[in-house]
């Protein structure tokens, strides 16, 4: 098996921080800073699906102004580490299957690319088809595409015929293919079975080097980061909330992220009449996110489904104990560390079920809650270097051994050494 004898990586995907969604990606950009000591040279193409309603005839001329326009305003700047980062917009609409928007991710880069390839040896997309498909297209002949599977739509993807077929050519296509956890890769073993082989583990990267200055010494300052809709369970967090304050007022929550459900929760808030305790802060940058992280107490995060959650191991890895559904990843992430993280609960429609884990944490910590040994545990299973190491042995195999082979299921957490 050839391999290059530079390091320089190409990453392709339609995630990104934006100064309108800090948020955006963040899980992209942590895998571009952690692999930093692993590659030469890297670059992002931030893929930016860009929607509207319109008619057929009106996509017709977007698309056509689109492509005539993009490579007039595409610039190149830079993110964590100098990579570089390309920007570039991709008209899309309501209406078209996923493939199709892949389709259209992958022309537009061929557009800012000037039809020729990526020149990088190693090309990585983030989700399947809008950053597989899209890097396969484009890559060079001699280049090794990888991609990573995140998304919590995914069902929804393989649900669409052409979807389907063309995320089953982007897995026998790629050199390697990634899930983050069981939770993902067990949705593509279900429709894939004759990929099962194929599909491995990297997990995201969290950051770990940061630590809290003042240990934890009470939860009554509850924070919550993330989106604010229903797949999140937000407004769930905001009644069990109200219930536990009404034994301690002492108590209040932050929610960090916006959403749909930002003023039907503004309005319960006032109506339950604990407005006073909570805030809404809105979209804030990840280093602003994490010194909420360091002021607050514990993270509650009664998400419906998770792929991986990452806020959870932030949290811990900020000195946060955290109480979180298990909706997927969490248990997975967290597994043989629950009590030691602090909790985790039922997914399901009742705020008494956060009210009860809450006091069970409550009453247990901090003695029963030993965050130092959680901590540990995870900058080992997720930390910057453990994650490096992965896309190392992935990217840029020893010449003498067999080429990137993914990391087996059973042996994901394990292997990171």
């Amino acid at each position: 098996m050839r391999v290059s004898a530079t390091r320089d990586v190409a990453i392709i995907t339609p995630w990104y921080p934006t100064r309108q969604v800090p948020f955006g990606g963040a899980f992209v950009r942590a895998m571009v800073e952690a692999t930093a000591t692993v590659r030469d040279r890297a670059t992002v193409f931030h893929c930016d699906g860009w929607g509207a309603p319109v008619s057929r005839r009106g996509d017709r001329a977007i698309v056509q102004a689109h492509q005539a326009l993009l490579t007039r305003g595409v610039r190149k700047t830079t993110t964590v580490t100098g990579a570089d980062l390309v920007y570039l917009p991709v008209p899309v609409h309501s209406g078209l299957s996923y493939a199709e928007a892949a389709r259209r991710h992958s022309a537009a880069l061929g557009v800012v690319l000037g039809g020729r390839p990526i020149d990088a040896p190693v090309v990585h997309g983030h989700v399947g088809l809008r950053g597989g498909w899209t890097a396969l297209e484009n890559a060079r002949p001699d280049a090794r595409v990888f991609v990573t599977e995140h998304a919590t739509f995914l069902p929804a993807v393989l649900r669409q015929p052409d979807s389907r077929a063309m995320y089953d050519e982007v897995i026998r296509r790629a050199a390697g293919f990634f899930a983050v956890g069981e939770a993902v890769r067990s949705v593509l073993v279900e429709a894939f079975p004759q990929h099962a082989e194929r599909i491995g583990f990297i997990p995201n990267p969290v950051d770990f080097g940061v630590a809290r200055q003042r240990p934890v010494t009470a939860l009554r300052r509850w924070l919550y980061v993330g989106s604010l809709n229903e797949r999140k369970g937000v407004a769930l967090l905001l009644e069990a909330f109200a219930r536990c304050r009404a034994d301690d007022p002492g108590l209040t929550l932050t929610f960090v992220g916006d959403g749909p459900l930002r003023a039907s929760l503004t309005a319960r808030a006032a109506a339950l009449g604990i407005a006073d305790a909570v805030t809404f802060a809105g979209f804030v940058l990840p280093t602003a996110a994490l010194e909420l992280m360091h002021q607050h107490d514990l993270l509650v995060h009664p998400s419906r489904l998770e792929t991986f959650g990452m806020t959870v191991v932030e949290a811990i890895a900020a000195g946060m104990p955290v109480l979180v559904t298990r909706c997927g990843g969490p248990e997975e992430t967290l597994a043989g560390i629950e009590d030691a993280a602090g909790g985790l609960i039922a997914v399901d429609d009742d705020p008494d079920t956060i009210v009860a884990g809450y006091r069970r944490i409550r009453d247990r910590f901090p003695e029963q809650v030993d965050l130092r040994h959680a901590r540990e545990v995870l900058a080992d299973r997720y930390g910057y270097p453990s994650v490096a190491r992965a896309h190392r042995r992935a990217w840029f195999p020893d010449p003498a051994g067999s080429g990137p082979v993914p990391v087996a299921p059973e042996a994901a957490l394990n292997s990171m050494e």
